[in-house]
């Protein structure tokens, strides 16, 4: 409930600052006196856009603030979600610099009127004629019809399975595209791993045909080499063995003559012989290599399928591609089916869903059974309201699909005149049929709901004395289980506060300025009494007065 608002330099509120007390808060005044800049105030407490023209003074900063009782409302989630400290009480705070700038707290944290507009709903609720209510929207039709119907504790059970449901819904999405994605995956990983496979790829490997390659690329001229060789060492005229052995055979004559020269002899014996073998190394090299040109083609195509794996892994040795090969295949292993798992969670969301809807058939048939007493208990109330052949008709249909509220889609139609068609509230209903029919509908669920500080404005517009009579009983009635704050021009209406405020201007040289204070029992007897009969107001309204107020 708001226990307090405070504003400064807004409009023509130089300063002003009022505490609420519980229950049903009334607020008089004559028409200019500034009834209408309290709500304009409020509205930026809802998170409604300000700009510069609300400052009066343009030197000065605007700032206008509220506190609220929050104790009953279920909030700390919010706070908690929004990263705000919670406390039984809350301030929202709006500021509004000279430059334009406007900044908005709550419990002194700076928030974006997003957030003071999500809070706010919870808190207070404005009623101007021709505003849109909420009355007029489906989930808050459906919010009254279950506290009528007393699905509280079945709504509970049925939120917290049906949130488990949704994150599961969600689960199941990811594990399936998760899955999908993984197939893809592993079909492309296989079809990387089988051209390793079929590679079958050799450490060393691509060194060693490369040098074959290029030994068969080059065999002509290792043939050619060989054979000059050979002709060389033995088969040339002046070949090296021929003249080697001429050397030995004179040096054969001296060499028992010292030690050294047998060594000498002994070397170019030595010698001879390694040449003699060279020679026939020679002449098998020359008679067994060839030029192959099929066995080219295969090296040459092995070859090319190790460089194109290069290629298309980006590496350059071969060292590296088996690596790749490797780390392909441990990825392979890394993947695990999720098959089971997603069996396992599509079991828990069918077990979820029939409890879903077992509950949420509990829950439409509650709503159905109080459908029809609420639909005559408003008529009733509108009867009395001089809204004779004015009906309400619930209507309900079900969804296709688990909503959050169950499977029932309801919708309020109203029919304001005999023989007019039911129709959405939106499309049907004038300003004060609207702020006269949502007086009706919350009055019947005050008790069994918790609803936001309930503002009306003017409410009573356009209706007679015994009308306003009984709207008055009424937000009387409300305000038992709710703070109920009207803006009022009935003395009927007036006469039913427990508290009364009174709107007035004071003029200075330079300005003039909206006040407002609460009102003594005489000074009520006072204002109530002017709006009886005028001012000054004669002493049988005075009498009136004190007969409304029951004194």
């Amino acid at each position: 409930m708001l226990r307090r608002l405070e504003i400064q330099n807004y409009a023509i509120i130089d300063k002003l600052e009022i505490t609420f007390p519980s229950g049903l808060a009334i607020i008089t005044g004559e028409t200019g006196a500034g009834k209408s800049i309290l709500l304009g105030a409020l509205g930026l407490i809802m998170g409604k856009r300000a700009d510069t023209k609300v400052l009066y003074d343009q030197e000065r900063k605007c700032y206008v603030e509220a506190v609220f009782d929050i104790s009953a409302y279920t909030l700390r989630d919010f706070f908690v979600q929004n990263e705000l400290d919670y406390f039984d009480e809350a301030t929202i705070r709006r500021e509004i610099a000279p430059g334009g700038k406007s900044r908005a707290f709550i419990n002194d944290t700076p928030v974006t009127l997003d957030i003071i507009q999500d809070l706010s709903v919870s808190l207070i609720d404005i009623h101007q004629q021709f505003d849109t209510l909420d009355i007029q929207h489906p989930s808050f039709q459906i919010k009254m019809i279950d506290a009528l119907a007393e699905n509280r504790q079945h709504f509970d059970h049925y939120s917290g399975i049906y949130k488990s449901y949704k994150i599961n819904i969600k689960k199941l999405e990811d594990l399936n595209t998760k899955n999908r994605n993984a197939y893809q995956e592993i079909e492309y990983l296989n079809f990387q791993m089988d051209e390793f496979v079929q590679t079958e790829l050799k450490e060393g490997e691509q060194e060693g045909l490369e040098t074959l390659l290029h030994k068969l690329t080059s065999s002509e001229d290792i043939k050619t080499k060989s054979t000059l060789l050979r002709h060389a060492l033995e088969e040339d005229e002046n070949a090296l063995i021929n003249q080697l052995q001429s050397l030995i055979y004179q040096f054969s004559s001296i060499k028992s003559l010292d030690k050294n020269y047998q060594d000498l002899y002994d070397r170019l014996i030595s010698v001879k012989e390694e040449l003699s073998d060279i020679s026939k190394e020679a002449e098998r090299i020359s008679d067994t290599v060839e030029y192959d040109e099929e066995q080219i083609q295969l090296l040459n195509g092995r070859l090319n399928i190790i460089n194109r794996l290069q290629k298309k892994h980006g590496v350059t040795t071969m060292d590296e591609l088996i690596k790749v090969e490797l780390n392909i295949r441990a990825k392979l292993n890394t993947f695990s089916d999720l098959s089971g798992e997603i069996l396992s969670l599509e079991k828990e969301l069918g077990s979820q869903e029939k409890k879903l809807r077992d509950i949420a058939q509990i829950i439409s048939n509650n709503r159905k059974r109080i459908i029809p007493d609420f639909e005559k208990k408003v008529h009733e109330l509108l009867e009395g309201l001089s809204m004779q052949h004015a009906y309400i008709k619930v209507q309900t249909s079900i969804s296709a699909e688990l909503t959050p509220t169950g499977m029932d889609i309801i919708n309020i139609h109203f029919s304001p005149n005999k023989g007019s068609n039911f129709l959405p509230l939106k499309d049907t209903v004038s300003g004060g049929e609207m702020s006269r029919l949502a007086l009706c509908m919350k009055s019947l669920v005050a008790g069994a709901t918790t609803l936001p500080t309930l503002v009306f404005d003017e409410i009573d517009s356009g209706v007679s004395g015994d009308v306003a009579q009984k709207m008055g009983v009424i937000l009387h009635h409300l305000s038992k289980k709710h703070q109920v704050i009207s803006i009022t021009h009935s003395p009927q209406i007036a006469a039913k506060a427990e508290s009364h405020y009174w709107v007035y201007k004071t003029e200075d040289a330079t300005r003039t300025m909206t006040s407002m204070k609460i009102l003594s029992v005489e000074e009520r007897v006072t204002e109530i009494a002017k709006m009886l009969s005028g001012n000054p107001p004669s002493d049988v309204a005075r009498a009136n007065a004190r007969e409304l107020i029951g004194l």
